[in-house]
Formats: structure tokens, C-alpha cells, sequence
């Protein structure tokens, strides 16, 4: 009778269980399709003169950071991401 009257109170925890595996199995559209324009030309291109910038930075003691080539490859990711996250959207 304890049992039941838990169950009633805190819910069948069988019910926990499954809404957590459904949370597990769901993937933001927009961290796919982020994923699928950093292999464009453009955003590769842009990418790779973000990590020589940063590769330079790194052997040498210098005040130049990578603020405007990091700026680059994210304008050229969210310019590709703009046009292709309303078709996966509903």
C-alpha cells in the first residue's frame, strides 16, 4: 500500500526513465547544419587562415590576437548556416 501510494505521489518512474532517453536521442538542428557549412570552401578557406593566425600567435610573444580572422570563419559559417536552418526547422 506504501508503494502505491508513492507512485501516485512522485509518478511511475518507469515514465522518468523514458522521457530521458527521448531528451538523449533529440540533436539541434542548427549544431548540424553549423557542422555541415564549416566543410564548405569558403568556410574551410576562412578556417584555415584562423588557425595559421593562431599557430602564429602561439610561437611568438606578440599582442596580435585573431579577433579579425575568427570574426571571418563565423560570418562565413552563419552566412552558409542563414540560408540552409529554415528547411530543417518546422
Amino acid at each position: 500500500m506504501v508503494y502505491e501510494e508513492k507512485m501516485i505521489l512522485n509518478g511511475d518512474p518507469d515514465e522518468e526513465e523514458e522521457e530521458e532517453e527521448e531528451e538523449e536521442d533529440m540533436v539541434d538542428p542548427l549544431d548540424t547544419v553549423r557542422e555541415k557549412c564549416e566543410q564548405t570552401a569558403h568556410c574551410v578557406h576562412a578556417r584555415e587562415r584562423l588557425e595559421a593566425c593562431e599557430n602564429r600567435v602561439a610561437s611568438r610573444s606578440t599582442e596580435e590576437d585573431c579577433t579579425e580572422e575568427l570574426f571571418d570563419f563565423l560570418h562565413a559559417r552563419d552566412h552558409c548556416v542563414a540560408h540552409k536552418v529554415f528547411h530543417s526547422v518546422k
